[in-house]
């Protein structure tokens, strides 16, 4: 049987060391700030800020929210952009998406300073991620699995990994990280020729594919760390990852559970990444 990588320690960690940080920003005269920009009200939407509010409240941070009807011309949506922007009181932006189709989502990104980019959305960010720098921030997924594996102490030094995914929220980025960290690491995609081959090599294996169950029995071994990043639902309305768990489980060291693993992680990384804005903003005063 593996063992359960657990989001709710990693989170209960994390949360503590985010209070601690944004309690010595406030001693200072600093309120860790996010900005929420929101066009409509879709109920997937709407569901995550609740989360995202109560987080924040949880750990000091505070919320400012900048709501606009789903109609609003793209100029209203980047002149609100360019209002947090000027804002130094706002540490962070979080910005939902996906926008709706009259938006350009490309020059929304553009629009937004990388160094209130808590949510990892710019090519500044993601420049910061592949030149190892600290510009910006990494998308939160990424990081909630460098965090997962931190928080259990799985070691990535000298360590095969293995990416199932190319995306810019998490395969790209969550690659780039590992190799920060000293692992040697595989892309796989759609055209990767005999996976299961290649992903059987991995020490650690995250799968970041978006398919319900693309990783099953055959492409797995004993005593790897298997990452699971996919929020599938079957037709009968229950999350399932991208690897079958019931198949997967039995035969790997460690694996995230879903729900329960890697996704209960970001929303305290989004927390980090604000308390971090708000301690490089005060730096550069």
């Amino acid at each position: 049987m593996a063992m359960l990588l657990k989001g709710a320690a990693v989170v209960s960690a994390l949360n503590e060391q985010i209070s601690a940080d944004t309690a010595a920003l406030r001693s200072r005269g600093v309120v860790p700030t996010l900005a929420v920009v929101r066009l409509g009200e879709r109920a997937d939407d709407l569901a995550y800020e609740r989360g995202v509010t109560k987080r924040a409240e949880a750990v000091g941070i505070a919320v400012r929210q900048f709501l606009l009807p789903e109609t609003a011309p793209q100029d209203e949506l980047l002149g609100t952009i360019a209002q947090i922007n000027a804002d130094a009181a706002i540490h962070g932006c979080l910005i939902f998406r996906p926008l709706p189709k009259h938006i350009d989502d490309e020059r929304v990104r553009a629009a937004l300073s990388p160094e209130k980019d808590v949510d990892g959305i710019t090519d500044g960010s993601l420049a910061g991620v592949f030149a190892g720098t600290k510009r910006g921030f990494p998308p939160c997924t990424a990081q909630a699995c460098i965090e997962m594996l931190e928080y259990y102490g799985i070691e990535t030094r000298g360590k095969t990994a293995v990416v199932i995914g190319r995306s810019l929220v998490v395969g790209k980025p969550v690659a780039m990280m590992l190799l920060g960290k000293n692992a040697t690491v595989t892309i796989c995609h759609t055209k990767t020729a005999d996976m299961p081959s290649v992903t059987k090599n991995a020490d650690i294996l995250i799968v970041a594919a978006g398919r319900a169950g693309v990783v099953g029995a055959d492409y797995v071994r004993a005593g790897q760390t298997v990452l699971d990043v996919g929020i599938n639902f079957t037709p009968e309305g229950r999350m399932v990852g991208d690897a079958d768990f019931d198949a997967v489980e039995p035969v790997v060291g460690a694996i995230t559970p879903v729900p329960g693993g890697v996704g209960t992680v970001t929303t305290s990384v989004l927390m980090a990444h604000v308390a971090e804005a708000a301690k490089r903003a005060l730096e550069r005063t």
